[in-house]
């Protein structure tokens, strides 16, 4: 069944289901009619010789320059061909599918004045897997995406190339095997289709899905290393966190305890200890925190993907067409640094915990892991890779959204960076998951000095399901290859799907 597209009611969860499952995206009857009867205003403005901001002008510091109607047609395609300066490798497909999403969605409202067969053909390109291809450099984030949103336009003018059934092609080539007509832009159209953040906003949705899966993942990880390290289950207890008050906190703790109900490991009290460590302790604080910096997040992209965020916006019952500034991606960009920081704490908690399994003074279990210290090097290297990460992540922390330079002789004399912000998360998402799939490695190699059948329920299914891929190392082997297969079961979300058909729902 087709998600209908209105411009107000897309969600995340719909983004995901047609970015990477290839669900069907179409506008709705009312949106239809939106789109015709703004773009008849339109028209009737150029009819009756109207100055309008990038119907009748040109565009940036060439505002004041006034373009004769004729020319409207040539002013489009030479923003498109002229904007399209990307640079560096290509998007993922997912992300400029994403772009194409929320560009669509946008559109949709009916303030925008492009003509509903454009539309269509954008529509159409998402439908039939025509991705254009686009450089990941270039944006500002200021008016918009302009120059990555300029590569997708290029392939619906038949120009620049696109990856269509697996091949890179010209444009012209991937829309003729699609059987998608290329177009010819209208007035107003070249700016509607590249004036917005679609491109930050949709790749923020992707690495914000992937982030809130790991949180989740990350508590039952933690719950590994907590059994391994024979941790004290009472910080965990509801009444500690129910002071605090924090939702995250107190999800994450409810999370452990539903993680470690049964397990003879990780007890309420432990003989010698009164208490643990902070990366055991902690773990609702810390864990939680993220928690709750991706919720609002999600709060502010669930708004963006039903924005509309080009300019002049197009009011036609008013009769107003309004220059403002919805293009400026600094409401996307504050939360995306945000995003990123929250997901680096996850690596960063993630490593210590690691040095904790594999530090004998700390964990009571042989050096590094091995029995044979000294011959075998054991674990040892695998916290050096951990830890390489997380400090790669500390440098991408840094937020690129306190950052501006001027552009366009100083009309756009504030940029968000956002798209860059958002770039930068998924850098950060990479490592953690990595990380992560480190301390899942290292914990289930811990775990071999305990008594596997203490685990938990939920536990002892994620280690049942790891050991079916990756043996217990006895003597040294090539590590990189149990790490990756690690990581891709973190990224796979195998580790929170096996650990909740054991022990119920995690929030």
């Amino acid at each position: 069944m087709s998600i209908k597209l209105d411009g107000r009611s897309l969600t995340i969860e719909q983004v995901i289901k047609v970015v990477r499952n290839f669900g069907k995206a179409e506008l709705s009857n009312e949106s239809k009619e939106a789109v015709i009867k703004c773009r008849e205003y339109v028209d009737k403005k150029l009819e009756e010789g109207v100055v309008i901001y990038g119907l009748t002008t040109g565009f940036g510091k060439f505002a004041d320059t006034v373009i004769d109607t004729d020319a409207s047609a040539d002013l489009q395609r030479n923003l498109i061909i002229s904007h399209a300066c990307g640079m560096g490798i290509p998007l993922p497909a997912e992300a400029v599918r994403a772009a194409m999403l929320l560009r669509c969605n946008a559109l949709a409202r009916g303030n925008s004045g492009i003509r509903l067969q454009t539309i269509q053909t954008l529509l159409d390109m998402l439908n039939k897997r025509v991705h254009p291809i686009v450089p990941e450099k270039g944006s500002l984030g200021a008016s918009g995406d302009l120059a990555p949103l300029s590569h997708i336009v290029l392939v619906m003018l038949g120009e620049g190339e696109a990856e269509y059934n697996g091949e890179v092609l010209s444009g012209k080539e991937a829309m003729r095997r699609a059987g998608i007509e290329t177009i010819d832009l209208a007035a107003k159209e070249g700016l509607a289709l590249i004036n917005g953040t679609q491109i930050m906003t949709g790749i923020g949705c992707l690495v914000l899905n992937d982030a809130i899966n790991l949180s989740k993942t990350a508590d039952v990880i933690s719950a590994m290393t907590a059994e391994a390290l024979l941790g004290i289950k009472k910080a965990f207890d509801p009444k500690v966190h129910e002071l605090r008050n924090q939702s995250g906190q107190q999800k994450t703790a409810q999370n452990l305890r539903t993680i470690l109900k049964d397990s003879k490991l990780c007890l309420d009290e432990q003989p010698g200890k009164v208490q643990d460590a902070y990366t055991i302790r902690c773990i609702p604080q810390i864990h939680g925190a993220t928690k709750d910096a991706l919720e609002y997040v999600y709060s502010i992209l669930s708004r963006e993907i039903n924005a509309v965020t080009d300019n002049p916006l197009i009011f036609p019952d008013e009769d107003e067409v309004i220059s403002g500034g919805n293009f400026h991606g600094q409401p996307v960009a504050i939360p995306m640094d945000l995003l990123g920081i929250a997901i680096a704490e996850l690596s960063n908690v993630s490593e210590r915990r690691i040095e904790r399994l594999v530090n004998s003074q700390l964990s009571g279990l042989p050096a590094f892991l091995t029995n044979h210290g000294g011959i075998c090097s054991g674990f040892m290297i695998v916290q050096y890779s951990a830890a390489s990460m997380v400090s790669e992540n500390k440098v991408y922390a840094h937020p690129a959204s306190v950052d501006s330079i001027p552009s366009s002789m100083n009309q756009e004399d504030h940029v968000s960076m956002g798209t860059t912000a958002a770039r930068k998360a998924k850098m950060i998402l990479d490592n953690a998951q990595k990380v992560l799939g480190i301390e899942l490695f290292t914990a289930s190699q811990a775990i071999t000095f305990r008594d596997e059948s203490k685990l938990s329920s939920a536990t002892g299914a994620v280690y049942k399901m790891l050991r079916k891929e990756i043996p217990p190392v006895d003597r040294d082997i090539v590590m990189y290859e149990p790490m990756s297969k690690c990581d891709a079961m973190v990224k796979d979300n195998r580790v929170f799907h096996t650990a909740v058909a054991a022990c119920g729902g995690l929030e």
